[in-house]
């Protein structure tokens, strides 16, 4: 898009701020409890709309959050929602680990080389060529399946070196590295994911009276949480290039530049990662070994994984299970420090490479930072509030499945989280299944629905962590990804709100 085009879009945008603010200021947003009508929907959207049009996020969130702002009446949003956004101690966790640890173990390995040397071990056994290289992310983001973010981190980061060198394009990698992460994680549910929601539907119907209850739906409404396994299954046939099409012209482009080119982005992208994580600054006295691979990586998972397959399965704690992902990031990055330094590297090179690795992380900062607080003007305005209570007064009972996968799916997207939009919309939706058709499947089948709709908008949308996170850790452009995922996305969306029709008809 040519800097000419843009310019109108500039314009819309800071006369729909200055509408924005004429309007507040005279007092013309009427409030209705929880939300302010079709006002609440304006931030969020505005954000997105800009996004998708300019193809820069950075401007895009900031002026969303100007807007919600002035339509919540607290225009100062720099004391009303950046400051407490930004020092929240949810924010403080993501960019110490999923940023910082993940910055800069990246950044130490191009100083070690032990993802290059992982890469070239494992190419010269699993990977022969792009088709290999595919299958193999898809692979490791089923295996590192125990949280959207953490599996988009660890894939990413694992993947990258062997499909880079196999001429895999950063938006098929960002794909791959997305779609495995949270649909995987509903699907093979052995982490966090069921406690949350169990806790969020204990009590609202007599067929959930406790949280035990509510994580055995959970697991009863994982055969028909079709947009996750659709989105898994497209996925798999997208890496053995087995799909029957190609969806979007973007992904084709992206496809056909890097195998005949090897132009791994297009001409004029801005890739999150910098260079800070790609480039190898390999000291001239340092070989590379397996080790400065698999110590991290395997301190990472023994951190994470083991306590809770320890609590979860063995104690049979169910309801708090350990699960120390701060301090496992933490200690992979220090165990990484520590066999480097065993190993002969100097300590100055050792921190050189985890600073340029945190340096490389900024911009993913940045965005981050304005999501976590667009999400927060969100909730000032009541955005999923008036969703569900607009669009809950109309919907036909057959359709009711499906509508939920919609609204789950715009509420996700618009705001960037599944788990914020579980807690808003779980304890509506299964109240409202139940007064229709008090029968569990027929529930079961609206559970389903919402569990997935929240994963397609964690997974789509560009103010969401996991989407961002992908593309920084693929190395790709935040919007060339968006657009490049959308239409296999929405493919799987279609298919699940067909299914869930389909069913409903036949229960009622």
């Amino acid at each position: 898009m040519s800097g000419g085009s843009k310019q109108p879009w500039k314009v819309i945008a800071i006369a729909a701020v200055l509408i924005g603010l004429a309007v507040g200021f005279t007092g013309r947003f009427p409030s209705y409890g929880n939300h302010y009508g079709i006002w609440s929907i304006v931030p969020p959207v505005v954000a997105l709309v800009l996004a998708f049009a300019l193809r820069e996020v950075i401007a895009a969130l900031f002026i969303g959050i100007v807007v919600g702002g002035v339509i919540s009446g607290r225009p100062n949003i720099v004391q009303e929602f950046l400051i407490p956004s930004i020092g929240s101690s949810s924010y403080a966790l993501i960019l110490l680990v999923y940023l910082w640890s993940l910055g800069g173990l990246i950044g130490l390995w191009t100083r070690t080389g032990g993802a290059l040397r992982f890469a070239e071990w494992a190419a010269a056994r699993v990977v022969h060529g792009p088709r290999s290289a595919k299958f193999f992310a898809w692979v490791m983001g089923m295996v590192f399946h125990q949280g959207g973010t953490i599996s988009t981190v660890l894939t990413g980061a694992t993947v990258r070196p062997i499909s880079d060198r196999h001429r895999v394009s950063h938006e098929e990698l960002a794909y791959l590295v997305d779609s495995t992460a949270s649909p995987a994680a509903t699907i093979i549910p052995f982490n966090v994911w069921p406690i949350y929601v169990g806790g969020l539907v204990a009590g609202t119907i007599p067929l959930i009276p406790d949280e035990q209850a509510g994580i055995a739906m959970f697991f009863r409404a994982i055969p028909f949480n079709f947009y996750a396994i659709f989105a898994l299954l497209f996925t798999l046939l997208f890496a053995w290039d087995r799909l029957p099409w190609l969806p979007g012209r973007r992904m084709l482009a992206a496809v056909q530049r890097a195998r005949e080119t090897g132009k791994l982005d297009r001409d004029g992208s801005s890739p999150l990662a910098s260079a800070e994580l790609t480039e190898m600054r390999l000291p001239d006295d340092y070989d590379p070994s397996l080790w400065d691979f698999f110590v991290p990586i395997g301190t990472l998972l023994g951190v994470a994984v083991l306590p809770f397959m320890w609590t979860f399965f063995v104690q049979g704690n169910r309801s708090s299970p350990s699960l120390p992902i701060a301090e496992a990031f933490v200690l992979a990055v220090l165990a990484g420090m520590l066999t480097a330094l065993v190993r002969g590297m100097s300590w100055r090179d050792v921190i050189e490479g985890f600073v340029s690795g945190c340096k490389g992380v900024t911009i993913g900062a940045i965005v981050l930072a304005l999501a976590v607080t667009l999400k927060s003007v969100a909730d000032a305005v009541g955005t999923a509030a008036y969703v569900v209570e607009t669009v809950g007064a109309w919907i036909p009972p057959v359709a009711l499945p499906a509508a939920l996968l919609g609204v789950t799916m715009f509420v996700a997207f618009s705001t960037g989280t599944s788990w914020g939009t579980y807690a808003v919309l779980f304890p509506v939706a299964i109240p409202l299944a139940w007064s229709v058709n008090p029968d569990p499947a027929f529930l079961t089948l609206c559970f389903a629905a919402v569990t997935g709709g929240s994963v397609f908008g964690d997974q789509c949308s560009p103010i969401s962590d996991t989407t961002i996170l992908s593309s920084l850790a693929s190395g790709c452009d935040l919007m060339d990804h968006v657009l490049t995922q959308l239409p296999m996305a929405l493919g799987a969306a279609g298919i699940a709100a067909t299914l869930y029709t389909l069913l409903a008809a036949g229960m009622l």
